[in-house]
């Protein structure tokens, strides 16, 4: 019976998300007046889901057996292709989703205090919320669609984090290089969806995972190659480890939950998910294992050269998920379950007592281990993080940013013209524009007739032959004001009506008008 509404575990971290957005929006639930509101309807929308996940939990023990796959209704149906909204509670998702659950509430408790009389409060806890609930649906989506939703809900949290305090410069592009890096393994993602869409014409788990009874061994090496991308990149596994430490310019709180223990676990987690698939493809799993030493060791060196905290502990982190995927590879599912479950626990402590212990230290940092003193090229190259930041820059972000460009001046100089799009508009855009334009007249921002955009090509020449005529109508009537325009036009006419009103009350037109009348009628 419980199982029935295992669904409502994600949802009542989005319902508590909405609520918050409510009640700032139509109960002025703002500032510092509302901030124990607000974490209270976080907290208690969360305490909620761990008691459902709780529930389910003892009586899967009572039952001794997991309650498997749970299939609600039909989302979409195109053809052969049916999606549905289903759940898979099975040991690994129960488990992932028990500790993810409880260390967001424990996050969401310690954020109350932390983030007191911060600007954007409130927005804090709607984003940690909106996280919430995806980290939880990913744990338990019964297909890769609705794992590759809650996948989407993650990113736009973690990049609506990181980019929190919007008026640095630093934090809003670290933001952007974020969210470049991670639409790699998007991309990676929709690979495997689109393989096991055109081929399975299904993308639930069970399908997938069964794919190699079904399929060809390269296009199941594809298919399962899409997902270990994806994993790769959410992960921060080389070459894409960059994005999580500039990542790091959000709060304490996001980042402990997000990169110290839950969004960089997501990855692991997806391969845990896609065992029966992985065991199939053994020169995959060696690759995950290469990867995964490789990214295990380059986290080791480069940590033992940070200065700061938060630098340390996400270097150790990237190197102890390094070891998790070591494992994946080696074909230890389970052990790398447990262990990404210890080291979750382990860091979210980690760096949510680190602000308190910076507070504590009274003694001198801690000497640069010999290996590196004895070593000066290798401590150069750990200061300067193996140089894959400008690398990542490099490769993924500048050419992103340069085919945005393209793409814009494409759009600007090609698509405008062949649709007919004006290439430029006036327009009042702010309320201080607004006010600019009242207060002078000589310095329009809503222009005359010969300023408006210009349309081109066959059909911008006709719409701006029709809207020139309607131009002048609304800017010589309808927005003029005082005894201009329409009100002045409209003055006008009630004089005349009232003179005629006058007229008309005088006995002499009376009695000519039933006079006129009585000769009709005759």
């Amino acid at each position: 019976m419980l199982n029935e509404y295992a669904l409502l575990i994600p949802g009542l971290s989005w319902l508590a998300a909405i609520f918050i957005v409510l009640s700032y929006l139509f109960f002025n639930n703002q500032g510092e007046r509302g901030e124990k509101f607000t974490a209270g309807i976080a907290f208690y929308g969360l305490l909620a889901s761990n008691l459902l996940v709780l529930a389910i939990g003892i009586n899967s023990l009572y039952l001794q057996a997991v309650p498997g796959d749970i299939t609600y209704l039909k989302w979409l149906s195109l053809g052969d292709i049916n999606i549905n909204i289903s759940l898979k509670l099975d040991l690994p998702g129960l488990l992932v989703l028990t500790l993810f659950s409880l260390l967001l509430m424990i996050t969401v408790r310690f954020s109350k205090d932390y983030m007191h009389r911060e600007p954007g409060f409130q927005r804090f806890f709607f984003i940690l919320c909106l996280f919430s609930g995806a980290m939880q649906l990913l744990t338990i989506a019964g297909n890769a669609t609705l794992t590759f939703l809650a996948w989407e809900f993650a990113g736009v949290s973690s990049y609506l984090l990181i980019g929190y305090f919007f008026d640095r410069k630093t934090a809003t592009k670290n933001a952007n290089r974020v969210f470049v890096t991670n639409r790699i393994g998007d991309a990676g993602f929709m690979l495997g969806l689109i393989v096991s869409f055109s081929l399975l014409s299904s993308s639930e788990w069970n399908d997938i995972n069964s794919a190699h009874k079904e399929m060809s061994d390269i296009a199941t090496t594809l298919l399962a190659l899409g997902f270990v991308l994806a994993a790769l990149v959410k992960s921060a596994q080389l070459p894409f480890s960059a994005w999580i430490t500039q990542a790091l310019e959000g709060p304490t709180p996001s980042s402990a939950i997000f990169y110290g223990s839950l969004i960089i676990h997501a990855g692991a987690f997806l391969l845990i998910r896609m065992q029966p698939l992985l065991e199939q493809i053994p020169v995959l799993l060696i690759f995950i294992t290469i990867i995964g030493a490789l990214t295990a060791i380059y986290g080791y060196l480069v940590g033992l050269s940070q200065t700061d905290v938060k630098s340390g502990l996400i270097f150790s982190t990237i190197s102890q998920v390094g070891i998790i995927f070591v494992l994946i590879g080696l074909d230890q599912f389970e052990l790398a379950t447990y262990y990404l479950i210890a080291h979750a626990i382990w860091r979210t402590y980690q760096f949510l007592h680190a602000p308190s212990m910076m507070h504590w230290m009274d003694r001198p940092m801690k000497q640069v281990p010999a290996v590196l003193q004895k070593n000066e090229a290798l401590y150069t190259v750990s200061q300067q993080r193996f140089w894959l930041d400008p690398m990542s820059d490099r490769i993924f972000t500048r050419p992103v940013y340069a085919l945005s460009r393209d793409l814009r001046y494409f759009d600007d100089h090609i698509v405008n013209k062949l649709v007919g799009l004006p290439s430029s508009v006036s327009a009042v855009s702010t309320l201080a524009q607004w006010d600019a334009y009242h207060s002078d007249q000589k310095a329009h921002i809503v222009a005359d007739s010969g300023m408006i955009g210009r349309g081109q090509g066959l059909a911008g020449t006709i719409l701006d032959w029709i809207s020139r005529p309607l131009f002048w109508i609304e800017n010589h009537l309808v927005l003029k004001t005082g005894d201009e325009g329409v009100q002045r036009l409209l003055q006008h006419f009630s004089r005349y009506i009232s003179t005629m009103d006058n007229l008309l009350s005088q006995p002499r037109y009376l009695w000519l008008i039933i006079f006129i009348v009585f000769i009709i009628a005759v």
